[in-house]
């Protein structure tokens, strides 16, 4: 998780607050109960998809094998070239924009703070590293120069976490003009405190060349943001509170929650106040729709869903995917598709 406040003092610091959306569903939680939520009870998370290519109709995508898990996203393309001569396009991963001002609660998988879900590509089984762009935005305006001026990191996490108390008070004061640093209120030892003001936006690009007549596998591989909460807003005691309605409202339609999911959780979890079956939420999202950039739709797809074991509840919107025979792990498949919404997984369980 990324820090939101820096102090100007590096003694005494208070543990970073939470971002809005948590915020108010930390409050509504204790509104509706007596458990105790914490700072570090919830983390939101971010929405990765796949590689990204501008709309062609020169290049088919025979298939797409998606499996996600709480530990690693994996991708198997194929890609076939329909024309009768080479077709060079440019490849992107785009990872997904960090709002630092509101990263405090963000799950982010690794301290790398460029490539920071851990990917890798293949092509035709031989690695085939991308050329990673990183900039700092603030609005339209690219800040990236400023701050390299400064040497100070675009992303600051990890090794890399900024100490405002180190800079100089005159680049302090300069930050802070150029909207880099925002004040964000007092420390409990009446130090000032100050949130960074821009936004980190990364992609990773390479140029792919696909011949004609012949398929080329992709592959890639990262480590996903999950989401997570040390409890679930879907147990009884919590869901029929009128103080966490609308959410719960959001949890059935983003997620496609169904009675019969929610009888299970309730067998599970009881409809005690405590959560005495110490049951926690999981969450990922995924962005499928730019899979609709190819010629035509994605000729064979399959979704594989790996939560980990098969005691863990999983609920999705499955759209026109037809899972298969019950098995360990839920597999989904459909012929001729096309990708119209995103994929967003809630997984309830021990973990």
């Amino acid at each position: 998780m990324l820090p939101r406040h820096m102090e100007t003092s590096m003694v005494n610091e208070p543990p970073p607050r939470p971002s809005f959306r948590v915020r108010a569903l930390m409050a509504a939680f204790m509104v509706a109960t007596t458990w105790p939520a914490q700072a570090n009870d919830s983390a939101a998370e971010l929405s990765i998809g796949g590689l990204q290519f501008v709309h062609t109709n020169d290049v088919a995508m025979e298939s797409e094998d998606l499996r996600i898990a709480l530990d690693k996203v994996s991708v198997r393309y194929q890609f076939a070239n329909i024309t009768n001569k080479p077709v060079t396009l440019t490849v992107a991963f785009p990872l997904p924009d960090i709002d630092l001002s509101e990263a405090d609660n963000i799950a982010l998988p690794s301290n790398d703070p460029v490539n920071f879900v851990d990917f890798e590509t293949k092509v035709d089984g031989s690695p085939a590293p991308l050329t990673i762009d990183q900039r700092a935005m603030i609005g339209d305006k690219d800040v990236s120069a400023q701050l390299r001026q400064f040497k100070l990191p675009l992303l600051p996490i990890g090794s890399r976490e900024i100490r405002v108390a180190d800079l100089p008070a005159t680049t302090r004061t300069r930050l802070v003009d150029d909207g880099l640093l925002m004040p964000a209120g007092m420390s409990d030892n009446g130090r000032q405190q100050y949130a960074p003001g821009w936004v980190t936006r990364t992609s990773a690009v390479r140029q792919q060349v696909f011949p004609p007549a012949r398929t080329v596998v992709v592959e890639h591989q990262y480590r996903p943001s999950v989401g997570s909460s040390a409890d679930t807003i879907l147990r009884a005691s919590l869901r029929r509170s009128s103080a966490l309605g609308l959410e719960v409202a959001r949890y059935r339609k983003e997620y496609c929650v169904t009675d019969a999911f929610l009888a299970e959780l309730d067998k599970r979890a009881g409809d005690g106040q405590a959560n005495s079956a110490k049951l926690q939420e999981r969450r990922i999202s995924y962005v499928l729709k730019t899979g609709a950039n190819w010629a035509g739709p994605i000729r064979s797809f399959k979704l594989t869903i790996d939560a980990g074991g098969s005691d863990r509840l999983v609920s999705f919107c499955q759209g026109r995917l037809k899972a298969s025979p019950a098995g360990r792990t839920p597999e989904y498949t459909a012929s001729d598709f096309k990708p119209d919404t995103d994929l967003k997984i809630l997984m309830v369980g021990q973990f």
